[in-house]
């Protein structure tokens, strides 16, 4: 799998949304994983100095991820296939309309799935390569744990799988090659990383957390989404059992994660993954991939 990706190490940075930006996403490639950079609320223009940050910082290979309910994608995907970056992760969503373009100017094109039936479209549709993404992870999260989701992707399908949720350290990667997976993703572990642009109340949130620490807000939404409990998952779960309708649930959870990360931990997501009770300090990106691959 590193020979696909160009990357000595089987790592893939999960694509921390607003924050897997230039300074972590080359600080990961240097270490020797795949770096992989957010586009929520980007332009082309936004999206091209981040490219070129990148590549100022490293020579060494990283991505771009497309979040495809974003509703910057239009622009962004043309973007993508004019001036060709190493690897594209895509999300929730199918890339059908622009797989085979971005393959044919060399670009690999990764998805992350939820289950073994989007797993096998994945490989109809000719992606180099999938993410089996389990229900501990953070953020927006399917339905099947990283333990049964693996190893059922790894025996249905003949591509290279990486495995992602609950994945933090050596611990994780061994249990990940033992599910059948080639390497690893992981998103929580790389909050702590000193690059990463988050508030310290934030990751003093994460350090603080524990095993249970974690909650699953917006399924009466369609969209459950994996976060640090705390006043605001309160009042959610208060408003989702009074019957609240779906606008006033968005009221209280729109614009929670740029809150959060700009140190509003009361009012915002913390999105985070089950795994976060087993973090404990703040360090460098290239620590945090050592940890996983020593």
């Amino acid at each position: 799998m590193t020979t696909i990706l160009g990357t000595r190490l089987p790592l893939i940075q999960g694509a921390l949304a607003q924050l897997s930006t230039a300074p972590l996403v080359s600080a990961v490639s240097a270490a020797g994983g795949l770096g992989v950079l957010t586009t929520v609320d980007l332009t082309p223009t936004t999206l091209a100095a981040a490219i070129a940050a990148v590549r100022a910082a490293t020579d060494q290979p990283f991505g771009v991820n497309l979040m495809l309910q974003q509703p910057n994608m239009a622009a962004l995907i043309p973007y993508l296939i004019e001036h060709p970056v190493p690897v594209v992760t895509t999300s929730a969503g199918t890339p059908k309309a622009f797989c085979a373009a971005l393959q044919a100017v060399g670009t690999k094109v990764v998805a992350v799935i939820p289950s073994v039936k989007v797993a096998r479209k994945m490989v109809a549709l000719g992606v180099d390569a999938l993410v089996a993404e389990g229900m501990e992870s953070g953020g927006h999260i399917g339905t099947s744990t990283t333990f049964s989701l693996v190893q059922q992707v790894t025996a249905a399908v003949d591509l290279p799988v990486f495995a992602a949720g609950g994945i933090a350290d050596s611990t994780g990667v061994r249990a990940a090659e033992a599910l059948g997976a080639v390497g690893v993703q992981s998103g929580t572990a790389f909050l702590l990383a000193q690059e990463t642009p988050i508030a310290p109340a934030y990751q003093q949130a994460l350090i603080a957390a524990d095993d249970t620490a974690t909650v699953v807000t917006g399924r009466a939404l369609g969209d459950a989404v994996r976060c640090l409990a705390n006043p605001l998952t309160a009042a959610y779960f208060a408003a989702e059992a009074d019957g609240a309708d779906a606008a006033a649930l968005h009221a209280l959870l729109d614009g929670s994660l740029g809150r959060a990360i700009a140190g509003d931990v009361d009012h915002g997501t913390m999105m985070a993954g089950q795994i976060a009770g087993k973090l404990t300090q703040v360090a460098s990106a290239q620590a945090i991939v050592q940890a996983m691959y020593a």
